[in-house]
């Protein structure tokens, strides 16, 4: 028990890490991304004015109905571009570049978004 306690505390110390560095802006928001064990939840986040211009997850219909294997890189990538957004800020949340992160990122760029 205590070390799935010190992995979730390093992942918080890799996010905080990381968003030191990165910054959404209007002109390129933050496309972040939470991983439960169950699901992952995508939004891109406008910084400047703190708000969420696009939101997607495991959980939306839409994506449901897609089936798995990077429904919600495209589904939010397709969002992305109805509202405008091209290129985006990629934070992972502390979580390690490989499997579900990096099948969702690649999907990302295939649905249109560029970061």
């Amino acid at each position: 028990m205590a070390k799935s306690k010190s992995t979730r505390l390093m992942r918080l110390v890799r996010h905080e890490r990381i968003r030191q560095k990165l910054r959404g802006t209007s002109n390129r928001p933050r496309l972040a991304l939470f991983r439960s064990l169950n699901h992952i939840y995508v939004q891109i986040i406008d910084d400047e004015r703190g708000h969420t211009l696009v939101a997607a997850s495991s959980l939306d219909p839409e994506v449901k109905a897609n089936g798995n294997g990077g429904g919600k890189g495209k589904v939010s990538a397709r969002r992305a571009k109805e509202s405008g957004i091209s290129r985006v800020v990629f934070d992972t949340g502390g979580y390690k570049y490989h499997g579900r992160v990096k099948a969702l990122a690649e999907a990302a760029r295939e649905g249109g978004l560029d970061f």
